[in-house]
């Protein structure tokens, strides 16, 4: 059996990954969620990169629906930052669409 391959924090992305064809970043999530099997909590962080504004985030449930609900509804009431408008815009392209630049 292969191991699994070594996960390391980095302060930049790799030179291969700038020079891809992927869109730049323009928000960071990073979410922990524990649980004891009758509650979930999940609490993270959210960075606007361009701004540098960053918030911290919670959702609870009882089962791993009702936290996915709960977390997608925190994400779309975040305080006044270029994320929340990053992710209501995620959140409300349409992939079938062209995109208008």
């Amino acid at each position: 059996m292969k191991p699994p391959p070594k996960t390391e924090l980095v302060k930049e992305a790799p030179v291969e990954v700038e020079r891809s064809n992927e869109p730049p970043v323009v928000a960071r999530l990073v979410v922990e969620i524990r649980s004891d099997g009758s509650r979930t909590i999940a609490r993270g962080a959210v960075e606007d990169v361009a701004s540098g504004q960053r918030t911290t985030l919670e959702a609870r449930g009882d089962s791993p629906l009702q936290l996915a609900l709960q977390l997608a509804r925190v994400l779309t009431q975040l305080p006044r930052l270029g994320a929340r408008s990053a992710v209501r815009g995620l959140l409300g392209r349409r992939r079938d669409k062209p995109d208008k630049r």
